[in-house]
């Protein structure tokens, strides 16, 4: 499986919003330098993450974004979750489009939702807060120090 730069993005604005210090605001052209990405993206990313009440945005002078919550309170799992749009591995995940032959009799669709399954479960058992505990070293490589 593999996550859309959509996804990515996401972590990514979380990871850089998570190296700063609680109160500091961060903006968008900084993290799309940091991560060397499209701004036009990352306003569409940060506006997402501002609907899952992840992040908040301080509109006007001397604004900017920062989480919402405590990086111990984002999980990873859920993220994934609201930023993916398409969960179907193979094209008997959707019933509106399958047209396999061997759907009726094949048991490859259960396996891959066991995989996908436990794919969650692992991602359901980290937060926000696990994947900065190198906080130092990604704010080095972020230039955001």
């Amino acid at each position: 499986m593999r996550l859309t730069n959509y996804t990515d993005y996401s972590l990514r604005v979380l990871i850089y919003l998570a190296t700063k210090e609680k109160d500091n605001l961060s903006n968008i052209k900084e993290i799309a330098e940091a991560y060397q990405i499209s701004k036009n993206h990352l306003m569409k990313v940060t506006y997402e993450l501002g609907k899952l009440n992840v992040i908040e945005t301080i509109r006007g002078r001397g604004g900017g974004i920062r989480l919402a919550k405590d990086p111990a309170e984002i999980n990873i799992g859920f993220i994934v979750r609201q930023t993916e749009d398409d969960f179907n591995l193979v094209e008997c995940f959707d019933p509106k489009s399958n047209a396999c032959t061997i759907s009726p009799a094949c048991t490859l669709k259960g396996v891959l939702h066991k995989a996908l399954q436990a794919y969650f479960e692992v991602l359901d058992c980290y937060t926000l807060a696990d994947l900065v505990k190198n906080k130092s070293m990604l704010a080095r490589l972020l230039n955001n120090t």
